[in-house]
């Protein structure tokens, strides 16, 4: 019975803490915008050694819309395109506070996570890494999973292209960190197996 707790006990650890080797983003230090209810965080370069050490036992997930991935390139690296996210069908609603058109909710996104997931024989408590384009639908997505059971889901806290410029002659130019700034594997090539399709 001593066997059994011990083993419970450190199988509740490995649940909850980070793959050795990965000094975590401090949760303290990320913006209220880019906070999960998990608290882990990955930069880009934490997301992709923890992907490239153990590509098997993770899921690596970019939540961004298909238009994004189709027009700014996707990590080579993600195991599937998921969108949190998507544009409506006709793109007829204005987001006033955002800039942009309207995006709407992916009601498909649990259950398309969880189908691939379940394509690499992975379980709910496994690592799961999330990107987006700047770091906040990631955590949004984040929580998504874990309230449905997800136990280990990683926020890039930088996203795919990266937090925008503050000052300076490229203010408001996406090149202060992230996947693509980090130099980190992408390609405009989709490879069709990865994308979303709505079933």
């Amino acid at each position: 019975m001593k066997h059994f707790a011990a083993g419970a006990t450190i199988a509740l650890f490995a649940i909850v803490l980070p793959l050795p080797g990965f000094a975590q983003v401090d949760p303290a230090g990320v913006p209220e915008i880019k906070r999960s209810r998990l608290q882990l965080y990955l930069t880009a370069r934490e997301a992709h050694e923890m992907y490239a050490r153990s590509p098997a036992r993770v899921l690596f997930l970019d939540v961004r819309t298909r238009a994004e991935a189709m027009y700014v390139g996707m990590p080579s690296d993600a195991d599937a395109l998921v969108p949190y996210v998507e544009h409506q069908e006709l793109m007829t609603d204005w987001d006033e506070r955002r800039h942009m058109y309207q995006l709407m909710a992916n009601s498909d996104f649990t259950a398309e996570a969880e189908r691939r997931l379940k394509e690499k024989g992975l379980a709910k408590t496994d690592p799961v890494i999330l990107i987006c384009r700047s770091g906040d639908r990631s955590a949004r997505a984040a929580d998504l999973l874990a309230n449905a059971g997800y136990t280990r889901v990683y926020s890039v806290v930088e996203g795919f292209e990266g937090d925008a410029a503050k000052d300076g002659p490229k203010a408001g130019q996406r090149i202060v960190n992230g996947w693509k700034n980090a130099d980190l594997p992408w390609s405009y090539k989709l490879d069709q197996a990865k994308m979303y399709f709505p079933r």
